[in-house]
């Protein structure tokens, strides 16, 4: 069963955290789905993801790049998984139904909106009666991650 992480923005926007959470993943040795509100959602992060950082590399695709099953980061609208990643990072308010088919999955969302809070407090809550390990991760005030207890 997976773990959900939920990742709590505060001080950033998910611009500037996603690209530091997925190189993470893949130092680790790990793939990633990065499951966006929209194929247009997915297309602008697949294009930050090139020119986030002097210098940084993230090899990633898309749909519209095609050559899924060679890409450690997939980003998406749907619930494809064509590298067999084991991280799903759900933002932008996605939702997946494919959960229970990856090791971790990271939940961004924007705390300064009252409709993503609202959507978040409903996905814990059904995570939570699902079984799922569930565990919450604020930003501090340095940018980085503080675990809360809930």
């Amino acid at each position: 069963m997976a773990e959900v992480s939920f990742y709590h923005l505060e001080r950033s926007s998910l611009e500037s955290v996603l690209p530091k959470l997925l190189e993470k993943v893949l130092a680790a040795g790990l793939k990633a789905v990065v499951k966006l509100g929209s194929a247009e959602r997915a297309e602008a992060i697949n294009g930050l993801l090139w020119t986030y950082e002097q210098g940084a590399f993230l090899p990633h695709g898309s749909g519209v790049d095609g050559n899924g099953p060679e890409q450690p980061i997939w980003l998406t609208d749907g619930d494809d998984n064509p590298a067999g990643a084991t991280v799903l990072v759900l933002a932008d308010g996605a939702e997946s139904s494919a959960i229970a088919g990856y090791d971790r999955c990271l939940e961004l969302f924007d705390g300064r909106d009252e409709t993503a809070l609202g959507a978040t407090r409903a996905h814990w809550k059904t995570y939570k009666e699902q079984g799922f390990s569930l565990t919450y991760l604020r930003q501090t005030p340095a940018g980085g991650w503080e675990k809360q207890d809930i």
